[in-house]
């Protein structure tokens, strides 16, 4: 390799030939976008590079412990692989990993392993068993100076270096470009059952999804779709009702989850619970929330926006008087996806008013570039934070070579 880097694409397969890249990069201050299989490349401002490096050809399981309950894969192996993998053994990744790639225009299935931890997209089993970052138990990493860097271990007692695992998670590729990583799985639920309620208003609705999380039947999934958007679910009954749609989660042994879900019903007769979905027809109407089958078929601009549950169905109330609004709601309400009319700034103004009130943060999803461009795609940083973040990407990354302005235009 010449000590000046090319413009061009770089796919490298080892973390030395990565490292050597990276270094070439450093010389000749050429500015890198850091990608996997580029599933989520227009998700964030468009970043302008000299070059791209990817890690697609860094693929393959390192290592995997089923009785350990740990595996390792490298950055770019796919994620249905490692699920595959995991099946064989009755095993899944506790964090419900959300399939963005429908979303963005890709096939279901594209993402890859580092993907989903630069993302830190966590599912509908996030309310009971934690977000990816609360499952990496390390990685390895190059960072801005070519360096390989290694975080963590491979059980969760050694803690070496811990928290730069997790700072990584997240990080969209800004702070260094992931290379391998370990993490935790767990047994895969023999059996999911699934309390459907019709018609309910959003206030009420988020009301009964808090009260379910409030019992102690371990629930794992809570998740409440406007009509419009019920209508494009891929069960015909379910999508062919009419109205709103509230859906509660449990699993567990057959016995247990036919038991917490009968203790469920009484406890949200209130609410009248029309059906139960079983084992089979449960877990594809949880396959529809995983991939937002919802907000497949469109290309409204698409936000994802955390807040506090208590205020979730404010929040949409002061926004549908304002635009046309269509609202998942899931985690009870603390996480809610907003398909937004095509304006000039996507209601960047609107939503992010709102959080300023109540709390929360808002990502720009999906939208064309021209709104991209003129839009703050992830949540401004408060003064401190800001502060903050400029520290660790100088730490990681001091001539920020990797994914320029991807998150904040100034980074």
């Amino acid at each position: 390799m010449t000590a000046h880097m090319r413009l061009g694409f770089y796919a490298p397969e080892t973390e030395d030939e990565l490292s050597q890249l990276v270094i070439q990069a450093a010389e000749s201050r050429t500015p890198l976008e850091i990608m996997g299989k580029g599933t989520k490349r227009e998700l964030g401002h468009v970043v302008r590079a000299g070059a791209i490096v990817s890690t697609e050809n860094m693929k393959g399981i390192s290592l995997y412990e089923p009785t350990e309950l740990v595996v390792v894969a490298k950055a770019g192996t796919p994620l249905t692989e490692i699920e595959a993998a995991l099946a064989e053994n009755d095993q899944e990744l506790a964090c419900e990993p959300v399939d963005l790639a429908p979303v963005l225009g890709y096939s279901p299935g594209d993402g890859t392993f580092g993907g989903l931890v630069a993302s830190n997209i966590s599912g509908s089993r996030r309310i009971l068993k934690g977000a990816v970052r609360d499952h990496v138990l390390g990685l390895t990493a190059v960072n801005g100076r070519g360096e390989i860097v290694k975080s963590g271990g491979r059980v969760m007692k050694n803690v070496t270096g811990y928290d730069v695992a997790r700072t990584l998670v997240g990080s969209w590729g800004t702070l260094a470009v992931m290379c391998e990583i370990a993490m935790k799985v767990q047994p895969a639920q023999r059996d999911t059952r699934t309390l459907i309620f019709y018609g309910l208003a959003d206030y009420a609705a988020v009301e009964a999804l808090c009260l379910a999380m409030g019992t102690p039947y371990e629930v794992s999934g809570t998740v409440h779709l406007q009509g419009p958007l019920a209508a494009r679910l891929s069960d015909t009954e379910l999508a062919g009702n009419g109205s709103a749609l509230t859906a509660i989660r449990v699993e567990s042994f057959p016995a247990s989850a036919r038991y917490r879900t009968s203790r469920l019903r009484q406890a949200l007769l209130a609410y009248d619970p029309s059906v139960e979905l079983e084992s089979e027809r449960s877990r594809a109407f949880w396959r529809d929330i995983r991939s937002l089958k919802v907000f497949q078929d469109t290309k409204y601009p698409l936000w994802r926006v955390s807040t506090s549950p208590s205020k979730a169905a404010t929040l949409v109330s002061n926004l549908a008087r304002k635009i046309d609004v269509r609202v998942a709601y899931d985690w009870s309400g603390g996480l809610m996806w907003i398909e937004t009319p095509s304006l000039t700034d996507a209601a960047a103004v609107d939503i992010r008013r709102q959080l300023a009130e109540f709390g929360g943060h808002a990502t720009l999803m999906r939208a064309d570039k021209t709104i991209r461009d003129g839009t703050d795609v992830f949540q401004p940083l408060e003064r401190p934070h800001d502060a903050l973040a400029a520290k660790l990407k100088h730490a990681f990354d001091p001539m920020g070579l990797f994914n320029p302005g991807r998150i904040y235009r100034q980074m």
